[in-house]
């Protein structure tokens, strides 16, 4: 059992992918309110060897000498993995000791301002950073970010980071009804998108309860219309119900554990990583094709967003 692996995961973007954890659980440099893996613990834009350098080649060297390649290896999990100020020593590393295994990096794109941060990510074959708002007001109210960190600063990273490298760029645009799907919103993140001038542009939406329990996943029909106004040709909808004959290497052993101990009392995902030994990212993979067959629910409680089986009493 790895510590700071998981996977490989199936993935809607990556088919199989090798997940490499970088920070705790949950450090990072925004607090989104969709956010499935929870509320931000450390809201921080400090960089810092969260997790030993050492530790993770240890980890990765056990798992080439006993596993085929995955299809990508991805860093993602926890929380924002460039905080971690050694992320581009494994890239090398991995570089060197797999260069045909293709490595994407899942960022919300914060750090990009810092220069040594698109040196260190300038191996990686993808990055798929977000952007979910064009004004200041909307990007406080969606991604809660440190007092340091503004709007300007962000964007500018981006941008930056776009001409400076050589590989893919996937733009992820998450969309909640209410917030950030307003013509005006909209119009001003196509001028943005325009200037990043990425690869693909790829808009997603809400499937399970984030931090705020009172949001909503936008329809197939709202999602268009964000397409539609957006007007790029680089466009394309990603967010969908996962179904199981769509994901290779579905794990009918895992699911069976999860629905098994919900059954006994309803968890959150910290409860169910800890009982399970799962990671947190795998977990919510389940969890979603799960809810999207209506076996789970939620139901919030004082500790957080609880899951459960369907009609429990």
């Amino acid at each position: 059992m790895y510590k700071y692996l998981f996977g490989p995961v199936p993935s809607r973007r990556l088919g199989m992918s090798l997940g490499v954890d970088l920070v705790p659980r949950k450090v990072c440099s925004l607090d989104c309110v969709y956010c499935e893996v929870g509320q931000t613990t450390k809201l921080t834009l400090e960089r810092k060897e969260y997790v030993p350098y050492g530790k993770i080649v240890q980890e990765l060297s056990n798992y080439f000498d006993n596993n085929p390649d995955p299809d990508y290896i991805t860093f993602s999990g926890s929380g924002e993995p460039t905080l971690n100020i050694r992320i581009g020593d494994v890239i090398q590393f991995i570089k060197h000791t797999k260069p045909d295994i293709p490595i994407a990096v899942l960022t919300n794109g914060t750090l990009l301002y810092d220069q040594k941060v698109r040196v260190e990510l300038k191996s990686a074959d993808l990055v798929l950073p977000s952007l979910d708002a064009a004004t200041e007001e909307v990007f406080q109210q969606i991604n809660c970010p440190p007092a340091s960190l503004t709007l300007n600063r962000y964007l500018e990273g981006l941008i930056d980071f776009s001409k400076e490298f050589s590989g893919k760029i996937w733009l992820e645009v998450f969309i909640l009804p209410g917030y950030n799907d307003s013509c005006e919103e909209l119009k001003a993140l196509r001028e943005i998108i325009l200037k990043i001038n990425p690869d693909a542009v790829q808009l997603n939406t809400l499937d399970r309860p984030g931090t705020v329990t009172t949001l909503r996943g936008a329809t197939k029909a709202e999602l268009r219309r964000a397409s539609d106004l957006l007007n790029l040709d680089n466009v394309e909808i990603i967010a969908a119900a996962p179904q199981r004959k769509h994901i290779q290497s579905y794990r009918s052993d895992a699911e069976t554990a999860i629905l098994e101990t919900i059954a006994r009392r309803p968890c959150t995902l910290a409860d169910l990583t800890q009982i399970l030994g799962m990671h947190g990212s795998e977990i919510n993979k389940y969890l979603d094709v799960l809810d999207a067959e209506n076996k789970i629910e939620t139901v919030q409680q004082d500790r957080g967003i609880f899951y459960q089986k369907t009609g429990r009493g």
